[in-house]
């Protein structure tokens, strides 16, 4: 117990000097204006942001880039409870209910809950952070490559298996993004796969590009094509605070989502996007009335605000005392991390544990910033609803072009953000879940990786994962998920068999 609180006196004198506190008030305030601008998230203003913290202190520079990650998802709700357009793609699950209630005039309610749940849920991941990462780094130590790949097969198995939809759809999503992940050079040969000649495919399809096509310039199209598009809500002041039945039906959704958005944002490609879609199906499973659901059901913003908050502050857990980057927004902030010559993984809360503990206790005042500004705010935000869809949709997609440009600045992630577009309004469509192709997409590369070398030094045996004590215990838990997902079916089949002898007879 002293150790931790000498950990957090540490945190806090780093915390609160007056550049830190600085930077962590730009990064809040400028992740939740990202977040609110449909099609520029975070992945894309933390990439053209970089080079800006060259010159900066190690810790600054995390600490902005970290304000910038899970101030977006604060803001990412606003647009989507008020637009029905996900101003981040982890925030596309709130557009089912929150607009819903914005259209019955409790746009504020839907904003208040939403910033709550995701300040209950940054609290929990941030003391998370502080209990489990020290350990988990020591226990890091003992990780190998066969280990690795177990923990990230079993993380597509549990999206694939909670996913609210039909899991083979989930499956080929995952086939998919797998695929897409491996265009480029081969990581350990050096032989290009399926770039076709193209010379911009040599480098890999941009993941931003992707993201804000998948999610931001297919909503677009979904609401140009749409017979009924977002329509201009009204909603009066004195409606914009939760009534009591309201707090009473998020409360027990925000802990659930804050907890299960945490555990998911521990795995490999689970993130944010999983862990809001995981938390919806949740909930939307367990409720005695699964009928309100996109409807305009409170319990269908609280869950998945918490969720996707919570898994935003879990995934610098692997980052920090694994040094596993869980997506490409802890991938582009583990680069700066190396760019200022800190190496993330088990030494580093050893070798710079100032930079470590005053990241934590800066997210947490960041917490308490955004909760500030967004509360006051709700009325503000809602006159955003009062700006007609067609003078709305050129800036997104302005903003799209600009933010897939910027990654790279080559015109051709351009086209692979329209294509996406495209490609992703076509998913929704038919009811696949891009959030699914993403994952896998994030996760190949360091799957295909661990993989390989992993049968590199068993020479080419695949009894190495089965013959370690946590990577076979990881695979024994797929097999069963995959094995009880598989009962349902069965059973129904031999209802309908026996029905069918019974009627024969």
């Amino acid at each position: 117990m002293e150790d931790v609180l000498s950990n957090i006196y540490l945190g806090l004198t780093v915390a609160l000097q007056p550049q830190n506190l600085l930077y962590a008030l730009v990064g809040v305030t400028l992740g939740t204006l990202v977040g609110v601008l449909p099609g520029l998230g975070p992945l894309a203003t933390i990439a053209l942001l970089l080079p800006a913290t060259y010159h900066v202190e190690p810790t600054a520079a995390i600490i902005l880039l970290a304000g910038i990650y899970y101030g977006a998802m604060y803001g990412g709700s606003t647009t989507s409870i008020l637009l029905n357009i996900a101003g981040e793609s982890a925030t596309v699950v709130t557009c089912l209910d929150g607009y819903q209630m914005a259209r019955k005039g409790r746009a504020g309610a839907a904003l208040a809950i939403a910033a709550i749940g995701s300040f209950v849920a940054g609290t929990l991941a941030v003391v998370g952070l502080m209990l489990l990462a020290p350990p988990l780094a020591r226990v890091a130590l003992s990780f190998g490559y066969p280990e690795y790949v177990a923990l990230m097969i079993t993380g597509l198995v549990l999206v694939m298996y909670m996913t609210s939809g039909s899991m083979l759809k989930a499956f080929m999503m995952i086939c998919v993004g797998l695929l897409l992940s491996m265009v480029g050079q081969d990581i350990i040969s050096g032989e290009f796969r399926f770039d076709f000649g193209v010379l911009e495919l040599t480098d890999g399809i941009s993941l931003g590009a992707m993201i804000m096509g998948l999610f931001g310039v297919s909503e677009v199209i979904a609401n140009l094509t749409s017979t009924n598009p977002p329509q201009v809500v009204t909603t009066k002041f004195r409606d914009l605070l939760p009534t009591r039945e309201e707090w009473r039906q998020s409360s027990w959704p925000m802990a659930r989502g804050s907890l299960l958005g945490f555990f998911l944002g521990l795995l490999p490609g689970g993130g944010a996007i999983v862990a809001s879609f995981a938390a919806y199906a949740m909930e939307r499973q367990i409720s005695k009335t699964p009928e309100r659901f996109g409807q305009g059901a409170i319990e269908g913003v609280a869950a998945p605000e918490a969720a996707n908050n919570s898994a935003a502050g879990a995934s610098f857990i692997p980052l920090l005392s694994l040094g596993i980057p869980t997506h490409a927004t802890m991938a582009v902030i583990m680069g700066a991390l190396m760019i200022h010559g800190v190496e993330p993984g088990p030494l580093l809360i050893r070798d710079h544990g100032d930079l470590f503990w005053g990241v934590i206790v800066s997210m947490y005042i960041g917490n308490v910033v955004l909760l500030i500004l967004n509360l006051p705010l709700v009325g503000l935000w809602v006159q955003v609803l009062r700006i007609p869809y067609r003078l709305l949709f050129p800036l997104i997609l302005l903003f799209c072009v600009v933010g897939a440009y910027s990654i790279d600045f080559r015109l051709f992630d351009v086209g692979v953000m329209l294509a996406a577009g495209v490609a992703g309004y076509l998913l929704k469509r038919f009811e696949y879940e891009p959030a699914v192709l993403v994952l896998a997409f994030v996760i190949g590369p360091i799957l295909e990786r661990s993989l390989r070398q992993s049968l590199l030094i068993s020479d080419g045996s695949f009894t190495i994962f089965f013959t370690r004590p946590i990577s076979a215990t990881a695979l024994l838990i797929c097999a069963a998920l995959l094995i009880s997902s598989l009962i349902p079916a069965i059973n129904q089949r031999r209802r309908q068999a026996a029905a069918a002898a019974a009627e024969s007879e």
